[in-house]
């Protein structure tokens, strides 16, 4: 048994404690693959990242949920490279990270005196839902009335697929009651992907979309509180479904996770060719010490 620290970083926010925790291990190089799935386990964070040494990027980061390890995630390469850049780690302002979901250049800069993080996020994906809508409203606690049937429910994916579900009403959100073990059955063509219901109203005006996040029951956590990778699938989404009109390049901006009290909002930059990059900041929040 050893004792390890890992550092707790909020992501898509500058207030410590709200937008979106993830653990950080900035040598990662240290841990086996078992033991970097132990410590994110016991820290039970969405995801908890490991930077290592890369051979064809700059930098490599591991991403790890309590009960699996992702090919991508938004908050906690933020917050990772956050942390690298607070520890003097990184010295350049453009340089690319090895994941599972391909390698990503990454850009680095300070406005109004905070660190701007901007990551790529992979070519979008969508595969239509075939599933019954009543059935995938009441896994989430709604009626199929709720849904808003302007719009389809798509699987997408920037990285990790999430399955994109369109609500009417932003007063539809507060109560949400997501029935988790529901969701693999209910969606055969992506079992273990989340729910990303998405509106149109919003609570900041200057917010294009409000969204919340439904872990898969493979994941260890019940809902994410600002999501960076789904809220990339929602820019895609907006341009390709909501405003195909929409002159590029275009920042939306997404606000996720008032429903739990860790609000934060994800800028979504939508360029030509719906190539999707995403901005936001991030905050120290203390140190984690984990026993494994």
């Amino acid at each position: 048994m050893k004792e390890e620290k890992v550092l707790h970083i909020d992501a898509f926010s500058t207030k410590p404690n709200k937008g979106n925790p993830a653990g950080v291990v900035l040598n990662g190089q240290d841990y086996t693959e078992v033991e970097m799935q132990l410590i994110a386990k016991e820290v039970g964070f969405s995801e908890t990242a490991f930077v290592l040494p890369s051979e064809v990027a700059d930098y490599r980061i591991r991403f790890f949920t309590p009960g699996f390890e992702a090919n991508l995630c938004g908050h906690a390469t933020i917050g990772t490279v956050f942390a690298m850049k607070e520890a003097g780690m990184i010295e350049q302002n453009r340089f690319s990270i090895e994941t599972k979901a391909g390698i990503l250049p990454i850009e680095v800069k300070e406005e109004e005196g905070q660190i701007l993080i901007t990551m790529q996020q992979a070519a979008p994906e969508f595969i239509p839902f075939e599933g019954s809508m009543a059935e995938l409203a009441a896994s989430i606690g709604l009626g199929v009335d709720e849904l808003d049937e302007r719009y389809p429910v798509m699987y997408g994916s920037t990285g990790n697929w999430t399955l994109i579900v369109p609500i009417k009403k932003l007063e539809s959100f507060p109560k949400m009651q997501p029935h988790q073990e529901k969701f693999p059955a209910l969606t055969p063509a992506k079992p273990n992907v989340s729910i990303h219901p998405l509106c149109l109203e919003v609570y900041d005006a200057e917010s294009t979309m409000h969204g919340r996040h439904f872990s898969s029951p493979s994941a260890g956590i019940l809902e994410d509180s600002v999501t960076g990778t789904a809220s990339g699938v929602m820019g895609a989404y907006y341009k390709q479904f909501i405003k195909p009109d929409l002159m590029l390049p275009a920042t939306l901006i997404v606000e996720q996770g008032h429903e739990m009290n860790k609000d934060g909002k994800v800028y979504v930059h939508v360029n030509e060719g719906i190539s999707i990059s995403i901005s936001g900041t991030a905050v120290f929040s203390g140190e984690i010490v984990v026993t494994i």
